[in-house]
């Protein structure tokens, strides 16, 4: 919550709409984040919207939308994720995407986001 006070974001807790963890909403530098989520969940979630936030992204409808969707998505796993931990939980549990997340206390989303920009890395 400290990275979105300095950015001049309100957070606020509630139900978002279409079913969504969360969304940014640039006219009003605003991060809605679902009541709901497990911490882990909201911790990615508006790292995820923070984002959003520090881009002033204002939609994922359009072809930009779809590139920042993209832009958040990477920089929420490579912000959460260790590449040390990450290596050690891989071996620890033989790269189980479900038992990787829980080790590393993020979502299923940013592991699997992380590993595409391993293997983008690689090419």
């Amino acid at each position: 919550m400290h990275e979105a006070s300095a950015l001049g974001i309100r957070v606020e807790e509630r139900r978002p709409p279409n079913g969504l963890c969360g969304v940014y909403y640039e006219p009003a530098r605003l991060i809605i984040l679902d009541e709901s989520l497990p911490d882990f969940q909201r911790r990615c979630t508006l790292c995820h919207e923070l984002v959003h936030a520090r881009y002033h992204d204002t939609g994922c409808g359009t072809t930009y939308g779809v590139k920042a969707e993209r832009r958040a998505r990477r920089e929420t796993a490579l912000k959460l994720i260790d590449p040390i931990e990450y290596a050690s939980a891989e071996e620890l549990h033989e790269g189980d995407a479900y038992r990787i997340a829980c080790e590393l206390d993020v979502t299923l989303q940013v592991v699997e986001d992380y590993r595409r920009l391993l293997r983008d890395t690689m090419r």
